[in-house]
């Protein structure tokens, strides 16, 4: 790995130290995330009275909006602001995301039967797994493997705003296989990435704290998106 090229071996050991720390931390925020997030679309899809302020006559409310839209300001906010927020605050931030995407995709709970969404995370949980894996432990550089991937992400979200007016039933089909080969691949590439930021980070616990957050993050939104393509192809609707 060019990253240990001109250490001792001493050196090696601790940044080796280094980022397996800062890849514990990526996960655990993650995982925290996902728990906060999932928790809380089970307490939104259980109570009617909660769904009741996010929908209104059949359609989503004034509030309802804020909460779709507002996960994706949030992780504008934490982009732009990784050099000026506090830790704290891009935690705080962090764990609002979570909640409002936790709120927003309460709908599925509702849309889809228990069991289907249950077999779906467990097949996401997996795959995330073997990429994440594979991403840890190869010595392939996938850094222009993730360039193509970055490039098919465009052009699918070009795909779906088309697909929107279009309402292809063939084209959603092929967008949703692309979406699972896009996001699969992405879960490798993104943890080859953090890895090795975390392999070239020194002993500040700011700066890490933050970079972790934006680990987190990113890996976040492969496994979010990774489940909502497959839950197209195992999904039951009620």
């Amino acid at each position: 790995m060019e990253d240990y090229i001109g250490l001792s071996s001493q050196q090696k050991e601790q940044q080796l130290t280094i980022s397996r720390t800062f890849m514990t931390r990526v996960f655990s925020w993650m995982f925290m995330a996902l728990a906060i997030t999932a928790v809380t679309s089970f307490i939104f899809a259980a109570n009617a009275s909660l769904m009741d302020i996010l929908v209104s006559e059949g359609r989503l409310s004034i509030l309802g909006w804020i909460v779709m839209l507002a996960p994706l300001g949030l992780v504008l906010l934490l982009s732009a602001g990784i050099n000026k927020l506090s830790p704290t605050a891009m935690i705080l931030i962090f764990i609002a995301f979570s909640i409002l995407m936790g709120m927003s995709l309460s709908f599925i709970l509702l849309a889809y039967t228990g069991a289907s969404v249950a077999l779906t995370f467990v097949v996401t949980s997996s795959t995330f797994g073997i990429m994440a894996l594979l991403g840890y432990t190869t010595k392939t550089d996938l850094t222009k493997f993730g360039s193509l991937l970055y490039m098919a992400l465009f052009g699918m979200i070009i795909a779906m705003l088309i697909n929107y007016f279009m309402h292809s039933s063939t084209m959603e089909y092929i967008i949703s296989i692309a979406g699972v080969l896009i996001f699969t691949g992405l879960t490798a590439y993104d943890v080859q990435k953090l890895k090795r930021i975390g392999f070239q980070l020194e002993n500040g616990e700011g700066t890490a704290t933050k970079l972790s957050i934006m680990g987190a993050l990113t890996l976040y939104l492969d496994f979010i998106n990774l489940f909502l393509f497959l839950l197209r192809f195992l999904g039951n609707r009620r």
